[in-house]
């Protein structure tokens, strides 16, 4: 089920963890519902967002003719003497 629709529900799963796992520790810090409230929704909705470009960006990076493991650090690969 490597589709769009597969990629959304794991975005919601996710979402829903995020949100509870933000709210608990902003009422842990704050003691506030209503700070942690707004909290819990702003900072996971963010997140979400970049969740979902970010399983998109790694499809493309799966699906490439080169390969996964090819594109990993080659931009950054030590400079060898010569």
């Amino acid at each position: 089920m490597h589709t769009i629709r597969r990629d959304l529900l794991k975005t919601l799963s996710f979402a829903t963890l995020h949100f509870g796992v933000a709210f608990t520790v902003a009422y842990a810090l704050t003691g506030s519902v209503a700070i942690a409230t707004g909290i819990g929704l702003i900072e996971p909705v963010a997140n979400t967002v970049a969740f979902y470009f970010h399983e998109r960006a790694w499809r493309r990076v799966e699906r490439s003719p080169a390969g996964p493991g090819d594109h990993v650090g080659s931009c950054c690969a030590p400079l060898r003497a010569g």
